[in-house]
């Protein structure tokens, strides 16, 4: 759950503009992030504008554009144990299969009522 606070906090600020700060729940997102995902206007967020723009985030961190994040790539959004619990295969990267897998898991412990959207 906090890797999918953290990373669409920084992806939010690096893709979409700052973000103004407020006082949240760890784990949680805020209006301000909502509003940047929902991109279908619904007031929530759903499971396919999650991974959408998800996909777009991989694509944004992978900065020398291999098709995988380095360390380097992510240390401003994911500690040591967070890269190598996301890192399934332990080769020292994070493909975006893997990257998917993790948000992704992290959105359906984010979905409390298991509606397929966060609120």
């Amino acid at each position: 759950m906090k890797t999918l606070a953290l990373v669409t906090t920084f992806v939010l600020c690096q893709c979409v503009g700052a973000v103004a700060q407020q006082q949240q729940q760890p784990g949680s997102m805020y209006q301000g992030q909502m509003d940047g995902l929902d991109t279908n206007t619904s007031k929530t967020v759903d499971r396919s504008e999650y991974e959408t723009f998800m996909g777009t985030a991989f694509g944004s961190l992978d900065k020398n554009e291999d098709g995988s994040l380095q360390s380097d790539e992510t240390v401003q959004i994911l500690t040591v144990e967070q890269f190598t619990l996301t890192d399934a295969n332990h080769n020292g990267r994070i493909s975006r299969s893997e990257f998917m897998q993790r948000v992704m898991a992290d959105f359906a412990t984010a979905d409390h009522d298991r509606d397929g959207s966060l609120h």
